[in-house]
């Protein structure tokens, strides 16, 4: 049997990730693979690959976003269109895991939803899984089958160190918004040479948060606030707000995932932040048209790129993550 590193490489793209998928090929120099998905009149997705990938090493761009049922699904039929193609190997290349924050049974009689999906994309017939900053590191060990967990990290610390070689991030503080962000943010600070800072979080629920207390010095400073989504916004936005009363001088927030949920980009307009900075793992469409003007997108193609090329040739993830921030613990 070829093994998969000597195959020829195949890379498809879900509807939610066309546009990644195709800057992910580009600098692959390589074309997309042909695929047609369509959604019937019922609601039901059909999958049809209309290129030959017997044998192949094939990788499946999906995020499996709003509206997340309908990815997964779409997901779950491509895998399993590929494997009876008689794809050599599949992998899942997940830049936004949806369910990841139900990730653990925080009170009674809840599901742990998280677990659910990975048992789904295994017995869907995957091989492996590529994700970025997943919402909780355990969930790799929800696989039963190999994951890279990549983080986001590289595309950010570019972006900023840029800025603060223009002299844009003059008397920086990284403000951790929870403390289960404490060791990226002190990461982040350790690379772009500013101050930590933390903030105490109480959730009231689902999109509700009161922060009333900052352990670190914000007066006068840049603020740079990073965390692994902007989901509803209530978390960022209550973070600036008391920051700026606590006299911040500038308010950037930033976040691999730009969920933005619900009343998210209301909150976010009102809010009184300078700068948002996301990656376009989940793409932007017309609805962020409010914050657009402060709304800066980073793109993770080459991360992804870069990845994707390593597992074909059996080279080492680690390796492209030295000196990084690492992930959300």
């Amino acid at each position: 049997m070829t093994e998969p590193h000597n195959s020829e490489i195949k890379i498809f793209a879900g509807r939610s990730s066309a546009e990644l998928a195709g800057r992910v090929c580009t600098h692959l120099k390589m074309s997309l693979g042909a695929v047609r998905c369509e959604t019937f009149a019922d609601g039901e997705i059909i999958v049809k690959v209309e290129e030959d990938v017997r044998g192949r090493d094939v990788f499946v761009i999906l995020s499996t976003c709003m509206p997340v049922n309908d990815n997964l699904m779409e997901l779950l039929v491509y895998v399993d269109c590929l494997r009876r193609a008689s794809a050599s190997r599949v992998t899942v290349v997940l830049p936004y895991f949806g369910y990841a924050r139900q990730d653990r049974k925080d009170e009674g009689r809840v599901p742990i939803t998280a677990k659910l999906v990975a048992n789904l994309i295994t017995e869907s017939g995957a091989d492996r899984v590529l994700a970025v900053d997943l919402h909780a590191a355990q969930i790799q060990g929800f696989f039963d089958l190999p994951v890279d967990h990549l983080s986001a990290t590289p595309v950010f610390s570019k972006y900023f160190l840029e800025l603060k070689a223009k002299g844009d991030l003059p008397d920086l503080v990284l403000l951790s918004p929870d403390v289960g962000n404490v060791k990226v943010a002190e990461a982040f600070a350790n690379i772009l040479g500013g101050e930590l800072a933390i903030i105490f979080k109480r959730r009231i629920s689902g999109t509700e948060v009161t922060m009333d207390a900052i352990i670190g010095n914000v007066r006068d400073k840049t603020v740079l606030m990073f965390d692994d989504m902007i989901s509803t916004g209530g978390t960022v936005c209550e973070a600036a707000k008391l920051v700026r009363k606590m006299g911040a001088r500038k308010v950037i927030a930033a976040a691999t995932h730009g969920v933005l949920a619900g009343k998210a980009v209301e909150r976010l307009a009102s809010a009184p932040i300078d700068q948002i900075v996301v990656t376009n793992t989940i793409p932007i469409d017309g609805r962020v048209d409010p914050i657009r003007p402060r709304l800066v997108e980073l793109c993770v193609s080459e991360l992804l790129g870069n990845a994707i090329h390593n597992i074909h040739f059996n080279k080492s993830i680690s390796a492209l993550f030295r000196d990084t921030a690492g992930v959300k613990r």
